[in-house]
């Protein structure tokens, strides 16, 4: 029983570590990442090198599959293109699993104790989550060491041998229990190297660790399948084709098992190098079968999958990816879309209100009032991604953008509650008494809202780049926007003096119309305060000092 605990703290021990390695290395790289494979798909070749590479760093093709869904859900990569990153990801993992299967026990210990001083040195830093990918490193190295032992010891029972004896004859179980394992590990690597350890050790023989080594390439397929469940149509597009990938390797490989143990390894030195070696070859000879053939299998996928067909009048959340939480850089991106998307609703509202003001529609009225309800939910959800998004894993410059959409959100969801009683005192004001405003009020009405959808824009864009152009053009507009305001509030008075009844009939609603106008572009303009401040492209504040005052 001891022997037994220790393995399966051993096979714990080597999960947690891969799990250290793959969000270390996300958190570090994870935006360099997701530019280094969306810049290198221009051919199915450099797609699949650069998934390659991807994961020999995450170790993990399943994290891969997880960025690539993400890509292909935003509208940033097409699906023959993602499929080809996949082939080249699982070839990675395969490689990994080789480099990995090498006596490297040596490097744990020094692993271990470079990353514990950089983690709690510098913590969070990039220094320390590089410490932690050293640690995740570490313990991986020494887990394989404490299988090996805690196997050979198991090994040495003598009910331990007669229950593995029973073990060689059935390829389906074998398949079907790696595949379990891949899935419950959360790690295809993970599951390939504990079994390369068992078989070494004489815990397992070497052909029921093909077995499993093939259904651990199958449970990789499933897992990412399982993961993007939720997500949207086209996120769940990319897992599946991989899967029909995977399932086409097992139908190749499965009929190899025997022959690779009969004529490759008589020139092979043990047998758990025969074993990640029959895995790089699982997904060498994949990926070269495959890659000609990802254009159909996309097309096979679509037809499966087909899009859902963009409706207008959808308006619930469309770009918030649950499976790219696993990548806070990534869940930003998704979440600044949806905040656009908020914006879009609102700019549908603040449309709306012009066609209310000319046409007296009451329905229309209502219809927009009931966006507000809307955009509250957007900010609902929104605000709730953003809090399963770890702020740890952010640096410096996500910690900041974390804070402006945050920010823009709470600015859009006021700006939604405003129209919502603009529209209210257009009905009980002007619609519901038959009134119109003067042909001068209306003028000056026409053009705030004009400007206001303009600004409203610039605004869109200003948090979309980042652009301090832009951010002082908002500014400016600000400024303009409030003079208005203060010279057309003016000019109604003089109307009033002028015994002018269009006027005196309309106007609590008018005037109240242009400040409320006032206050949503405030609250628009102010997306540029944070991009001018980190500039330093703000002017001094022209407050007098109280001494100034007394003179």
């Amino acid at each position: 029983m001891k022997h037994l605990l220790n393995l399966l703290a051993a096979v714990a021990l080597l999960v947690w570590g891969t799990q250290l390695v793959r969000t270390g290395i996300l958190r570090v790289f994870g935006a360099s990442l997701r530019q280094m494979i969306a810049h290198s798909v221009r051919t199915p070749f450099t797609a699949a090198m650069s998934g390659m590479g991807v994961t020999a760093l995450v170790q993990s093709s399943t994290a891969t599959a997880l960025i690539v869904s993400s890509f292909v859900g935003q509208g940033l990569m097409g699906l023959s293109a993602a499929l080809a990153v996949m082939l080249g990801a699982d070839l990675g993992t395969s490689i990994m699993a080789v480099l990995f299967s090498l006596d490297l026990s040596w490097l744990s210990p020094l692993f271990i104790f470079v990353g514990v001083v950089l983690y709690v040195s510098r913590q969070d830093t990039t220094a320390g989550r590089i410490g932690r990918v050293l640690i995740g490193l570490g313990l991986m190295l020494l887990a394989l060491r404490l299988i090996n032992e805690a196997a050979r010891e198991l090994t040495q029972s003598e009910a331990v041998r007669t229950l593995l004896g029973a073990l060689t004859s059935d390829l389906m179980l074998e398949i079907t229990t790696g595949a379990i394992l891949s899935i419950v590990s959360y790690s295809s690597l993970a599951t390939v190297l504990l079994t390369a350890t068992l078989v070494g050790s004489g815990g397992v023989p070497a052909a029921v660790g093909l077995g499993l080594v093939v259904g651990a390439n199958l449970g990789s397929g499933l897992l990412a399948v399982i993961t993007t469940m939720r997500s949207s149509v086209e996120t769940r597009q990319v897992p599946l084709g991989n899967l029909l990938f995977k399932i086409l390797g097992v139908i190749i490989m499965a009929p190899l098992v025997g022959p690779w143990l009969r004529y490759v390894r008589p020139y092979v030195p043990d047998d758990a190098t025969l074993v990640v070696l029959f895995h790089l070859a699982f997904n060498a000879v994949m990926a070269m079968a495959c890659i000609a053939f990802t254009k159909p299998i996309a097309t096979l996928v679509e037809r499966l999958l087909p899009r859902e067909q963009a409706n207008p009048t959808d308006t619930r959340p469309r770009h918030l990816d649950n499976s790219a939480l696993a990548t806070p850089s990534l869940a930003i991106s998704c979440a600044a879309r949806e905040a656009l998307h908020q914006a879009d609703v609102v700019e549908t509202m603040l449309q709306g209100i012009h066609t209310v003001i000319r046409t007296a529609d009451l329905k229309l009225s209502q219809d927009l009032r009931k966006l507000d309800d809307t955009v509250d939910s957007l900010y609902s959800d929104i605000k709730y991604y953003m809090t399963k998004i770890s702020r740890e894993a952010l640096d410096e410059k996500e910690g900041r953008r974390w804070t402006d959409i945050i920010g823009f959100t709470i600015n859009m969801e006021q700006v939604g509650d405003i129209i919502e009683r603009i529209l209210i005192d257009i009905e009980d004001k002007k619609i519901k008494r038959g009134l119109k405003f003067s042909e001068a009020g209306m003028e000056e009405i026409n053009d705030l809202h004009a400007r206001l959808i303009e600004n409203l824009r610039l605004a869109m864009s200003v948090f979309l780049n980042d652009n301090v152009r832009d951010a002082k053009r908002l500014m400016e507009e600000k400024t303009r926007f409030r003079e208005l305001e203060r010279d057309y509030a003016a000019a109604h008075l003089v109307r009033l003096q002028d015994r002018s009844v269009a006027s005196m009939e309309t106007s609590s609603l008018h005037i109240d119309l242009i400040s409320d106008f006032k206050r949503i572009n405030s609250l628009l303009c102010s997306v540029a305060y944070p991009i001018l401040e980190q500039n330093n492209a703000l002017a001094p504040s022209r407050l007098r000092s109280s001494s100034n005052n007394a003179a």
